[in-house]
């Protein structure tokens, strides 16, 4: 049997089945035996039978035989079925696929070596009147369950390896992204302090130049007191229509700055400034999804 590659524990195994198997199959031809010797005993009592009665007890002898012989046939596969299912569901609790090779069951060389070991096993009548014990499968090797583990340990930590590594890439995109949109915060308020400071100074600008003006007025007022009525009334109307000017150049001062700060947000710096915003602020909100997703997996 060393032929077939078995070590010691298999053989004793396929030892085993084959007692079995024999025992079952000497059983069964007992049985077949006890049809022909009850039908001897039952109808064979008359020294003559006609061709009509000799025909009919092999008939009926037939359908006995026939029946007993399905029987054992139809009871050995179920037999080999439930074999299977032993090794089959052992080899499941390792995470193993056997496979069978049908076309050997019919390989006639095979067959003579197992019928000669069949022989050699069982020329011995102490070897075949003797009990067989039947153990329970063993578990596979410890060596190869370590083996299989082993491999499904390193394949889930380098799955684990590589989730990380992404898990990495992630925060240093996250990271990167908020570092641009605080740049932008910060190039946005210098843009806005720049224009605060641009209507600042042109708003003192025009305020100096309005003070100077009234002051000359003013001064020319202070001169011209002393002199006609008429002429003090020139100067005072002078007065009240510079004050309108003032006035008028406040409010168009008001109006301008208000046309200028809407001319800024139409410019396309201040909408390309405000959209880079926006798009950071969807790729922030994109990035936290996408993190608090694989940290759910986790």
């Amino acid at each position: 049997m060393g032929d077939f590659g078995f070590n010691e524990h298999h053989q004793n195994e396929v030892v085993n089945y084959m007692r079995f198997a024999r025992s079952k199959r000497t059983q069964r031809l007992k049985t077949i035996d006890s049809c022909f010797q009850d039908l001897k005993d039952s109808r064979l009592v008359e020294d003559t039978f006609t061709v009509d009665e000799v025909s009919a007890m092999l008939d009926g002898l037939q359908v006995v035989v026939r029946g007993e012989v399905d029987t054992e046939l139809l009871n050995m596969a179920h037999t080999n079925v439930l074999l299977l299912r032993q090794l089959f569901s052992q080899a499941e609790k390792y995470y193993l696929r056997l496979q069978c090779d049908i076309s050997e069951l019919e390989n006639r060389e095979l067959l003579e070596q197992v019928a000669e070991f069949e022989k050699a096993d069982f020329k011995s009548g102490s070897k075949t009147n003797q009990e067989v014990s039947r153990p329970k499968l063993a578990p596979l090797n410890e060596g190869g369950v370590s083996e299989l583990l082993n491999k499904e340990i390193g394949r889930l930590q380098e799955e684990n390896e590589k989730l990380k590594s992404r898990l990495r890439t992630l925060e240093s995109q996250a990271m990167s992204a908020l570092d641009e949109r605080s740049k932008a915060e910060r190039a946005l308020k210098d843009l806005q302090v720049v224009q605060g400071e641009q209507q600042l100074a042109v708003q003192s600008q025009e305020i100096s130049s309005l003070e100077d003006t009234v002051a000359s007025l003013q001064a020319e007022f202070q001169k011209s007191l002393s002199a006609k009525e008429a002429s003090q009334r020139d100067l005072h109307e002078n007065l009240v229509s510079a004050k309108h000017d003032l006035l008028r150049v406040q409010e168009q001062l008001s109006l301008a700055e208000k046309e200028l700060d809407r001319k800024f947000q139409e410019t396309a710096a201040f909408r390309n400034m405000k959209e880079m915003l926006s798009k950071k602020n969807d790729q922030i909100k994109d990035l936290r999804r996408r993190l608090q997703k694989y940290e759910t997996d986790d």
